[in-house]
């Protein structure tokens, strides 16, 4: 029996296939009917789903084939405690890529760190608890703010992490940018291993840009979320 986790973000649909907690495959599609397809093809009898896009009736009628749909939402049950004071503003990314971390590394204090639009840190606890975070600009919004707030720095948008000291406006930029996320990477890190015991896992977009800049021992897991995903679906769903 094959279970989906479905991530419909802002420009493509994510879909990870799972056999129990075995990651099948991961597909990106463009819309819902072709998720439809996917699945069928697949035979995929079980599905969980989150997303900012698209609205749950409309998901719904698409998926309605399935045997069991489960929409993550902040009243879904979770396999952890979620001590966020505003849970109904919490990023569903953020705390499915917090039970993915759980899953991965039980009572363990796991800092995850994903780099992409935004950089978000969020820490679960070795009480196997979701205690919250930090969030931040990604690559492509400092570099904007730059262009947007000035009156003739440029545009840029690159992924290089050049040399600190920039001898060119676009290379200073470019080193404020890329090495000051880096410098804040690090720092943030050191301010947690003061006080704590601690796994780091970095996944997002922009993660593989960074990580030969990260000073700490940390573990790739461009997957969290689908697994943290088919994580919630397997603890609601029974019988999968």
């Amino acid at each position: 029996m094959k279970n989906a986790s479905i991530d419909f973000g802002n420009t493509r649909v994510k879909i990870g296939l799972f056999k129990n907690q075995e990651l099948l495959d991961i597909f990106r599609v463009g819309t819902l009917s072709e998720a439809a397809e996917l699945l069928r093809v697949h035979s995929v009898e079980n599905a969980i789903v989150s997303s900012v896009t698209i609205s749950n009736t409309e998901i719904s009628k698409g998926l309605k084939f399935l045997e069991s749909l489960l929409f993550l939402d902040f009243k879904t049950p979770l396999p952890i405690e979620n001590n966020y004071v505003t849970p109904t503003t919490l990023g569903y990314d953020r705390i499915a890529a917090a039970v993915g971390a759980n899953l991965r590394y039980p009572d363990q204090n796991c800092l995850i760190i994903d780099i992409g639009t935004a950089i978000k840190y969020d820490l679960v606890s070795a009480d196997n608890a979701f205690e919250g975070g930090i969030i931040s600009p990604g690559r492509k919004m400092r570099f904007s703010a730059l262009h947007t707030f000035t009156k003739k720095l440029p545009l840029l948008d690159t992924v290089e992490i050049p040399e600190l000291l920039g001898n060119s406006t676009e290379s200073c930029m470019t080193s404020g940018v890329m090495n000051g996320i880096a410098a804040e990477i690090n720092g943030i890190i050191d301010e947690y291993i003061k006080k704590l015991k601690l796994t780091v896992l970095i996944c997002g977009g922009d993660a593989p840009y960074f990580e030969t800049k990260i000073k700490y021992p940390t573990f790739a897991a461009p997957n969290l979320v689908l697994e943290g995903l088919n994580r919630i679906l397997q603890y609601n769903v029974t019988e999968i």
